[in-house]
């Protein structure tokens, strides 16, 4: 039992690695949140519908929101990873595991 929960523990480089990547992913989505801003600032729609200009409004709105949502997501979990990667440094075996 003793052996599969050592098998079974992540090693400092693991958190790192998914701490990197996360970053990545959430440098990625800040770029490409920057794009679709200044997409959206530069090509204006002018609708002669009301209707029309609500609905394109709201789908720029949602387009930019689930952007930066997942720039959030991303960071958020890349710096929660990097603070575990840290901890996991500092963490001395367990008395209890022998």
């Amino acid at each position: 039992s003793s052996k599969s929960s050592l098998d079974s523990r992540k090693s400092p480089l693991s958190f790192l690695s998914g701490a990197i990547t996360s970053f990545l992913f959430g440098l990625l989505c800040l770029r490409l949140s920057q794009g679709t801003v200044t997409y959206f600032a530069l090509h204006s729609t002018d609708y002669s519908s009301q209707i029309a200009q609500s609905v394109a409004s709201g789908f720029k709105t949602l387009v930019i929101g689930v952007c930066f949502l997942a720039t959030f997501t991303f960071s958020f979990i890349g710096l929660g990873l990097f603070i575990v990667f840290f901890r996991s440094l500092f963490v001395g075996k367990n008395p209890d595991d022998d």
